[in-house]
């Protein structure tokens, strides 16, 4: 039996990886917006992250794999380590007015800090 425990399949059963994808596709997953119309959000956070901080990039909508390569770029710009969780891009360090002013230098007008 497949459960969902915050995005991790947990299985007992025999079923396989492909069983529990079956359907899945990527025109199920929602269009990517126009850069000028995505209203991202760029904060820090140091809670659960045993007290190093991180900037997040919040509120993307579309597919992953263009949030990937948005999060590819940042980090290639910033010169940081980073990763792509759950929607959410996450870079090391304490950037916030430097990926704003990137991310609008980029097309992503409606960014807020």
């Amino acid at each position: 039996m497949a459960r969902n425990k915050g995005g991790l399949v947990y299985s007992t059963g025999k079923e396989t990886m492909a069983s529990l994808l079956e359907g899945l596709s990527l025109e199920d997953q929602e269009e990517t917006l126009p850069k000028e119309d995505q209203e991202l959000r760029v904060r820090i956070e140091r809670k659960g992250r045993k007290g190093k901080t991180v900037t997040l990039i919040t509120g993307f909508v579309g597919q992953t794999a263009d949030l990937e390569e948005l999060g590819k770029e940042l980090k290639a710009k910033c010169g940081i380590g980073g990763s792509v969780k759950e929607g959410e891009v996450i870079l090391q360090g304490e950037l916030v007015e430097r990926v704003v002013a990137l991310l609008r230098e980029m097309g992503y007008t409606r960014t807020r800090g």
